[in-house]
């Protein structure tokens, strides 16, 4: 596959979509031969030159990414309004060479029609008719009253309520209508109104029609955990492919399998492939063949160095260090010594503020406690969205994830009852390490909660057979830790101070410093890209994937709200207006 045709395509697109509309809106452009023969033709040839233009021109902008992306939908829309553009631009003297360059891209995606295969979301043709009839219908309502409230504004007599739906339909698409007001201000916002309401409901059905597919994640759990009990030791995050939101892919072998999140258009594979490392190919190949089909961004998030030379080999893609995950060894592990001192002090100091530590199996808690201590997990939450892809499971207490490991804090209250007040939740790594999967504690307990829950893991750990605990993974944590040593370079410097400064929203330096106190063995991890260009977005989609950011979806809150039952919505509408009336008290996040 060459994607050098697609991507040709694409920009070109994007340039000629450009130029149409630079053609339909910029006043130095309209000369045109239309325009000549505009009085002796009847009707508004002019305003449907003009209309066609800007909307064949917007929507070769939004098609343009499709054909990078070699999306079978975009090019069949291409071919189309590549015609159409070629016909616009050969009617006005001044482009003529536009008009050639459209013709030409449109016999040459006639030509290359092989490499513009990726399949298009199953669900998004009907959805983009659901949306252009809904929304149309909406916008056509809008329009409605938009002229009727500048009813008071129109030149001449005689006007009818027909009059004004015809101005609504061609003003939705670009043109002039019937009517005309008594002031050029009033008339060109009405214009523009109804132009922008057109615009909406064009744009946002291309991109139903040319949506990335979102498939639902594939049920291969018996498969993994099988595959998991036999290779699961060779990687930390090899558990957290058992997420619910994330597919998996097996190799043909079924040696191998890889666990991914399609987010934005990208694939998201976490970790090193599940398995034997000779029947990483395979699965690798599967994955990579399935992002083709579907036009996805292969990406992969965290994996060791091994998996990313595999990742390199065998799909010709790049690796760039992303950070350090921290690992420690429990039979080396003491408090003893002067670069414990820190730590040695808070866990005292907290085991005399009265608290004590439980280290026990999910399997082992009563379905009283799981339920309970899943409240109180939600409650303690930093943030509204639960976070995390690559390192997180997303559940606690579930029957299947017995193996997993709970490490509880309790305080005993004035009446003698224990309370919880902080709980750290371990995956099996293997048969004889766990991984860290969430760490939350009470807001208003005593700072040191968390060094003191590690310890007690870490010191009751050779009871359950472990000998390695994978902690909190610190992005860039190398170029923390050389940006501060004595003859640090000046781009050194600068780059951890914008580190540093990104804490503040997405604690890095913090959650580094807090690894480090337990002196743990740091394991490079990667990210694996295509190219460069597309970073950026890789990025983004990685951020939305561990929920630091977080786009809104009105569609899907409005069929939420749907579903719940009409008693609660009352509450919850009853407890808004009783806390909108409750002055603010203060308080945790």
């Amino acid at each position: 596959m060459k994607p050098r045709p697609a991507a040709v395509a694409g920009h070109t697109c994007l340039l000629i979509g450009l130029l149409d509309i630079a053609t339909a809106v910029l006043p130095h452009v309209r000369a045109t031969r239309i325009e000549r023969i505009a009085p002796y033709v009847p009707g508004l040839a002019d305003d449907i030159a003009r209309a066609a233009a800007l909307v064949s021109g917007l929507l070769l902008v939004l098609l343009a990414r499709g054909l990078r992306r070699r999306k079978r939908r975009a090019w069949e829309a291409a071919v189309a309004l590549l015609a159409v553009s070629a016909v616009i631009q050969g009617l006005r003297h001044h482009a003529f060479v536009a008009a050639a360059v459209s013709a030409l891209l449109c016999a040459g995606l006639v030509v290359f029609r092989g490499e513009f295969r990726a399949l298009g979301d199953p669900r998004g043709r009907l959805r983009a008719l659901s949306n252009l009839v809904v929304l149309g219908t909406l916008s056509f309502g809008l329009g409605l009253l938009i002229v009727g409230v500048r009813a008071g504004d129109e030149a001449g007599r005689g006007i009818s309520f027909t009059d004004r739906v015809q101005q609504v339909a061609y003003g939705l698409v670009g043109m002039s209508g019937p009517l005309t007001y008594a002031s050029d201000r009033v008339g060109d916002a009405v214009h523009l109104s109804l132009l922008a309401l057109g615009l909406v409901t064009a744009a946002t059905t291309t991109y139903l029609v040319l949506r990335p597919v979102r498939l639902a994640p594939a049920d291969g759990s018996d498969r993994l955990r099988a595959l998991l009990d036999r290779e699961g030791r060779r990687d930390s995050l090899g558990y957290f492919a058992l997420r619910g939101d994330k597919s998996v892919l097996f190799s043909p072998t079924g040696k191998a399998a890889i666990g991914y999140r399609v987010v934005s258009g990208v694939a998201l594979a976490g970790g090193d492939p599940i398995g034997d490392p000779e029947a990483w190919p395979g699965a690798i190949k599967e994955f990579l063949g399935q992002c083709d089909r579907h036009a996805w961004t292969p990406a992969v998030m965290g994996c060791s160095e091994l998996g990313g030379q595999v990742w390199i080999r065998e799909g010709g893609l790049r690796a760039l260090e992303l950070g350090d995950e921290a690992i420690v060894d429990c039979a080396s592990f003491t408090l003893a010594g002067r670069s414990m001192r820190n730590v040695r002090q808070m866990v005292h100091r907290i085991e005399r503020a009265g608290y004590s530590c439980r280290t026990r199996y999910v399997r082992d808690l009563a379905d009283v406690e799981k339920q309970r201590l899943r409240e109180a997990a939600a409650a303690w939450r930093g943030s509204a969205t639960e976070r995390g892809f690559s390192m997180a499971l997303g559940r606690f207490g579930d029957p299947a994830d017995g193996d997993c490991v709970v490490v509880t804090a309790h305080q005993k209250d004035a009446d003698g009852d224990e309370q919880v007040r902080a709980l750290l939740h371990f995956v099996p790594w293997g048969d004889d390490g766990l991984s860290l999967d969430l760490m939350r504690r009470d807001r208003t307990a005593e700072p040191g909660l968390n060094e003191l829950l590690i310890v007690a893991a870490l010191r009751d750990a050779p009871g359950l057979g472990i000998t390695r605990v994978s902690l909190n993974f610190a992005v860039f944590r190398a170029a923390l830790a050389r940006g501060e040593r004595l003859g640090a370079g000046p781009v050194l410097r600068v780059w951890r101070a914008l580190l540093v400064f990104v804490s503040r929203w997405f604690q890095i330096e913090s959650l580094y410093k807090f690894n480090a106190k337990f002196r743990p063995e740091w394991q490079p991890r990667f990210v694996v890209y295509p190219a460069a260009r597309d970073l950026p977005r890789i990025a983004l989609a990685c951020l939305q994937a561990e929920a630091f950011v977080v786009l809104p979806r009105p569609a899907e809150r409005l069929r939420q709200w749907a579903r719940r039952p009409l008693t609660r919505r009352r509450a919850a509408g009853s407890a808004h207006r009783s806390a909108a009336l409750t002055p603010p008290t203060g308080g945790g996040r």
